[in-house]
């Protein structure tokens, strides 16, 4: 079974881990936005592309509107202005998603062809999700790697620090401190 509250929770955490990362990256230069870090994407702005491109597969594929790829590297937007704004409806677009399931359209199958197998894949739409979240979380992970080395500072990742992580997963009745005990 899956958690509803938990995948409320990573969306929130997505959608704000997404916004604290290109506010600061808004701030660069794009030269070092763009610059050959030698990170599996190469750059802060590939790594965004990339996250934005497979984030656009999965949706199309829990959804039913496929979206097709040339490349895991393949650049939607030079421009980080309309990568930004793509991220943001993107995110939202992800939340939406989350706020209309319920278990049992958490555990219905999913079918689709591989990108990287090239054969049909049938997974629960909640694992899918999983899947995305945590495919986001290790890419973000590079990103602040690469952020930090050019010197810049993106301030505290961790769920707990989010602002309303507890009402995102408990709903309006966050544990109080007593609560927590």
């Amino acid at each position: 079974m899956y958690d509803i509250n938990m995948l409320t929770l990573m969306s929130h955490h997505n959608r704000w881990m997404n916004e604290k990362l290109y506010a600061v990256c808004a701030s660069m230069s794009d030269d070092e936005r763009r610059r050959d870090m030698a990170a599996f994407f190469r750059s802060i702005h590939g790594t965004f592309n990339h996250l934005l491109l497979v984030d656009r597969l999965w949706l199309g594929r829990m959804t039913g509107t496929p979206f097709s790829l040339e490349s895991l590297d393949q650049e939607l937007y030079a421009d980080f202005a309309t990568l930004a704004r793509e991220r943001v409806e993107k995110d939202a677009a992800i939340a939406a998603l989350v706020a209309t399931l319920d278990p049992v359209r958490l555990a219905e199958p999913v079918t689709y062809t591989s990108f990287l197998k090239r054969e049909s894949v049938t997974l629960p739409l909640g694992l899918i999700l999983i899947h995305l979240f945590h495919h986001q979380t290790h890419h973000r992970g590079q990103i602040t790697t690469l952020i930090s080395q050019l010197g810049y500072d993106f301030g505290d990742t961790d769920l707990i620090y989010m602002p309303g992580a507890a009402t995102a997963y408990f709903g309006a009745q966050p544990l109080t401190a007593k609560g927590a005990q």
